[in-house]
């Protein structure tokens, strides 16, 4: 799984962190600047490379890696 964090863009990891951190797609958008169609489209790629089914699964294997929200954005 870390190999597979290690993976991610740095903006899918940035959306990943908002996710971390209980942000809405709307909220994430607004604080990265970007669209919520951009947002969704990074945290569907995040969810396959994470190989998860949802939000919670990607949030739980994060988790597990000790990934902090704090430096999220």
């Amino acid at each position: 799984m870390a190999e597979r964090i290690a993976s991610l863009t740095s903006a899918q990891l940035k959306v990943m962190l908002g996710v971390l951190a209980g942000r809405l797609n709307k909220q994430i958008a607004y604080d990265l600047g970007i669209s919520e169609a951009t947002v969704k489209a990074h945290m569907t790629a995040v969810m396959r490379k994470l190989n998860v089914q949802n939000r919670t699964q990607a949030v739980l294997a994060a988790r597990a890696l000790a990934l902090e929200p704090e430096a999220a954005l």
